[in-house]
């Protein structure tokens, strides 16, 4: 997969627990819409993904859709969604239950950040149980029913 719209929490936690750099090496571009800068600079934004944004790497691409769905979610999350439905047939990395349900009722494929972590584990770019506890220490909202199927993929792999 090249291309991918990514929401704002799979950005922020992957920043947060120091593995934001596994995105250029699992997808090629990133397509970032302004809402999503816009809530990463938010005064009540973590200081180090605002700092992040004030100076973002090449393979971040800042896009607007050109409609908005008005889907009554988080902005960040109705721009991600309305420009992955804009271009059809790419992924879209996000985490809010809302804005998933209505991106898979859109036909998207979706990514959240335990799935970001579980395919850089497989590819060799990090180390999922030590990333996942990083997460842990976050504010970060863990499901073990969406956790722990994760964990048993991972436990599997690596007893292969």
């Amino acid at each position: 997969m090249s291309l991918v719209v990514c929401d704002t929490t799979p950005l922020n936690y992957l920043i947060l627990i120091g593995n934001i750099d596994v995105l250029p090496r699992l997808f090629d571009r990133l397509l970032v819409p302004p809402a999503v800068i816009r809530e990463m600079q938010h005064r009540n934004a973590p200081p180090p993904v605002v700092a992040w944004t004030a100076n973002l790497p090449p393979w971040i691409e800042i896009k607007a859709p050109r409609t908005d769905l008005h889907l009554n979610i988080g902005a960040g999350e109705d721009e991600a969604i309305s420009l992955a439905v804009e271009l059809g047939n790419i992924a879209l990395l996000v985490d809010d239950s809302r804005a998933r349900a209505a991106a898979t009722s859109r036909g998207l494929i979706i990514f959240g950040t335990l799935a970001i972590l579980n395919q850089a584990d497989a590819a060799g770019l990090l180390d999922f149980d030590a990333a996942l506890s990083r997460l842990r220490a976050t504010n970060f909202r863990l499901d073990d029913t969406a956790v722990d199927p994760i964990v048993a993929q991972v436990r599997a792999r690596k007893q292969r």
